[in-house]
């Protein structure tokens, strides 16, 4: 499960390591991207390949389109926002996540719909082990997909553009960088990210209006054991989640496995509050 986590959890640390808010619409990206790929390998008679594509390309969209509605005030008039711009954040992002919730069960309907596999093979067999076939290639796309964006973001422009933005905006701006497209591109990998996880996802757990929170939830614990706008702290914290609650569940309590990454959250806030990767302080 530490992948799916990593997918979620590194585009929600990507937005705050640019603009230091914390987008609290993040899981309803994943809710879209499970109902984009249900629905249009299901509706519309899309091959599952086909729809997981789709269902990342209407997350990048809908990331773009969040952006420029939505975030860009935060930072179009970024000095005079200092005092409120956190407060904003959290009210324009929650509002997003009812709406997008209510927008969902009123226009598809509260009923799930559970996607169709990518493999048809349900169980293989690796030596006395069965595996569930969805769950393997969907962790082979998933170590694709983020060893692509790790290249991505340390060998391409766009990627160094996005490291400097995040270190000083400003600065970045003197140079020649534009930071709001940076930040428009920064959404769209967020979304893309989200929604390929809830693609993934779509055939294990019955996609619903509310399927986000849960998600969510993991995503915001990640963020925080790895540091708070540290990307490879993401990847490494979601793992090492996956890790612990598989080992939670076998040797103590399945029933309280998820439990246990709230108790790992508490942890990290009493002993090490700046997580694994992170850095001591906070920006003003």
């Amino acid at each position: 499960m530490g992948l799916f986590y990593a997918l979620m959890a590194v585009g929600l640390s990507m937005i705050f390591g640019i603009l230091r808010i914390v987008n609290f619409a993040h899981g309803e990206f994943f809710m879209i991207g499970a109902y984009v790929y249900a629905l249009s390998a299901m509706k519309m008679g899309l091959n599952p390949w086909m729809a997981l594509v789709f269902a990342g390309i209407a997350g990048a969209v809908l990331g773009m389109v969040i952006e420029k509605l939505l975030m860009r005030p935060l930072y179009d008039g970024y000095q005079s926002w200092t005092i409120v711009k956190d407060e904003y954040a959290v009210v324009v992002t929650f509002a997003l996540s009812l709406l997008l919730i209510h927008l969902v069960d009123k226009v598809v309907g509260p009923s799930p719909f559970l996607g169709p596999s990518l493999v048809s093979t349900k169980r293989i067999a690796l030596g006395p082990l069965m595996l569930n076939g969805q769950k393997i290639i969907a962790a082979g796309v998933s170590v694709v997909v983020l060893t692509g964006l790790a290249l991505f973001i340390k060998k391409s422009v766009w990627g160094r553009q996005i490291q400097a933005v995040a270190q000083n905006r400003f600065g970045a701006s003197l140079a020649g960088i534009d930071p709001v497209k940076t930040t428009a591109l920064i959404f769209a990998i967020s979304g893309l990210l989200a929604a390929l996880s809830g693609a993934l996802m779509a055939p294990i757990m019955n996609p619903s209006p509310d399927v986000g929170s849960f998600p969510a939830l993991k995503s915001f614990i990640i963020v925080v054991l790895g540091g708070m706008g540290s990307i490879w702290g993401s990847m490494v914290a979601a793992i090492l989640l996956g890790v612990m609650e598989s080992f939670f569940a076998v040797y103590v309590s399945y029933d309280y496995r998820d439990a246990f990454g709230l108790m790992v959250l508490i942890a990290v806030l009493l002993f090490r509050p700046y997580g694994l990767a992170g850095r001591k302080g906070r920006e003003t």
